[in-house]
């Protein structure tokens, strides 16, 4: 168990969390490179089968996301409980039935995306193109929230390694089932959208049966009944009440950055390239972070059930670094092989030279993020996520009003510096509320005052 016994040191902090981080990093890298097999596909089947790709995805990516963070709150629940059973099944059962309730919701929302293209008045052979999509994508969303459930779960137990496994599962059903639906090889017919909606279904739903089946296999849940049953409504309210600020801070961080874009695509079309190209690459980077703040919650919660603020401050120190580190290295591997990672991307050899002059600045953004992200999973750990989603709305919200004349005043010099002043303060605000937050009180002795024994005289 990480963290238990005093000889612990700064030292086995960053081995324990790199070892619980690895596996939750490689996970999502599949699952983007995932991402980009559909991509490829349909846009050699058809451009309007890619639009309404893009216009569905804008939708879904942000919807599971918010999914995620919410079902986060579930881990600084389990830690403190892996070694009593009975304690820990009410939260495991809480946590499916938060999936279900939020999951919900995200699948409604991607459910009502045709309604949303009409609305906002997307190209009607877009909106021709959608076919039953959104709706494989709504079940899909579903399917996502039971697996958040179960890999938070499995992360605040240790068993980062079947995450691993259960999405690289998923992620190999995907590739395969796209290659064979969307592209059609062969004498196979092309299934075009909708034989991508039911490879990311199948994808999800075969993460989803790995991760309940790992559960099943846990020493701490073994021979007990997963089965969520009647609500305890009480104990679903205590998850949700980490888990919902989280979701909120999520979904503004993802309408800001949807601000950002437009106020980029005013610039011109080669700052919204140039633009794009940059967040792509952040995203990539950030997913580090992600998985490195994953891995620290356990140990902070841990940390806090038994009030210890010092091994708490020290975990979070251990995170934060090694999280910098990583996306520090990484992002500064990027702008040293530009030259080769910049073509990936664009063709063009007019934009070329502008996504390398934004490199300097994408490595600045990424490297903030990373630090306000591993103090925002500190907080998750105390169960304090409401400073986090207060900080994030502030910050962010100050940095929607002003993208769009500071992108007309100075370009996306001007938008990028912004972006990384803004994350700089997230950092100093949550690092804040962490302190506080995490300064727990020794406990008093049990007399202050030795009282004087009566009926004694005092002998000399």
């Amino acid at each position: 168990m990480i963290g238990k016994g005093s000889g612990r040191t700064g030292r086995s902090a960053w081995a324990g969390i790199a070892a619980a981080a690895l596996p939750l990093y490689l996970t999502m890298i599949a699952a983007s490179a995932g991402a980009l097999v559909d991509t490829a596909l349909l846009g050699n089947h058809a451009t309007a089968a890619l639009a309404a790709f893009a216009v569905t995805v804008a939708v879904f990516s942000p919807a599971t996301a918010t999914v995620a963070g919410a079902l986060r709150g579930v881990m600084p629940f389990v830690a403190p409980r892996k070694d009593d059973p009975d304690r820990l099944l009410p939260v495991v059962h809480s946590g499916m039935w938060l999936a279900v309730i939020v999951g919900g919701l995200g699948a409604a929302a991607v459910a009502a995306v045709p309604l949303i293209g009409r609305v906002t008045e997307v190209p009607r052979p877009t909106l021709d193109a959608l076919g039953i999509f959104p709706y494989l994508l709504a079940a899909s969303v579903l399917a996502i929230a039971v697996t958040s459930a179960a890999t938070s779960v499995l992360v605040a137990l240790g068993r980062s390694t079947s995450v691993m496994r259960a999405g690289l599962l998923g992620t190999g059903a995907s590739a395969t089932l796209s290659v064979v639906l969307v592209g059609g090889p062969g004498p196979l017919p092309s299934l075009g959208l909708t034989g991508a909606g039911i490879a990311m279904l199948a994808s999800s739903l075969i993460t989803a049966v790995a991760n309940q089946l790992a559960l099943h296999r846990c020493t701490a849940l073994s021979g007990r009944s997963l089965r969520p049953g009647r609500p305890d409504l009480r104990q679903v309210w205590k998850v949700g009440a980490v888990g919902i600020p989280l979701a909120g801070t999520v979904l503004v961080k993802f309408a800001v950055l949807g601000v950002l874009t437009f106020a980029a695509a005013r610039i011109g079309t080669d700052s919204a390239a140039v633009h794009s190209v940059g967040i792509s690459l952040v995203n990539l980077i950030f997913t580090a972070a992600v998985a490195i703040g994953q891995a620290t919650i356990p140990l902070i919660s841990e940390y806090a059930e038994e009030r210890d603020t010092a091994r708490i401050r020290r975990g979070i120190r251990a995170g934060t670094w090694l999280a910098l580190a990583v996306v520090g290295f990484i992002g500064t591997a990027v702008i040293v092989c530009s030259a080769w990672v910049v073509p990936l991307f664009t063709s063009d050899p007019e934009v070329r030279p502008q996504i390398t002059e934004l490199l300097p600045w994408v490595l600045a953004v990424v490297v903030t993020d990373a630090a306000q992200a591993v103090v925002g999973f500190g907080l998750i750990g105390l169960k304090r996520t409401v400073p986090s989603f207060v900080t994030t709305a502030i910050c962010y919200g100050v940095l929607a009003a002003v993208a769009a004349p500071l992108a007309t005043a100075g370009g996306l010099t001007a938008l990028w510096a912004a972006l990384a002043l803004t994350n700089s303060l997230q950092t100093a605000g949550k690092a804040y509320a962490f302190h506080r937050h995490s300064a727990y009180r020794p406990p008093a002795p049990r007399y202050a005052v030795e009282l004087p024994r009566v009926g004694k005289r005092k002998t000399r």
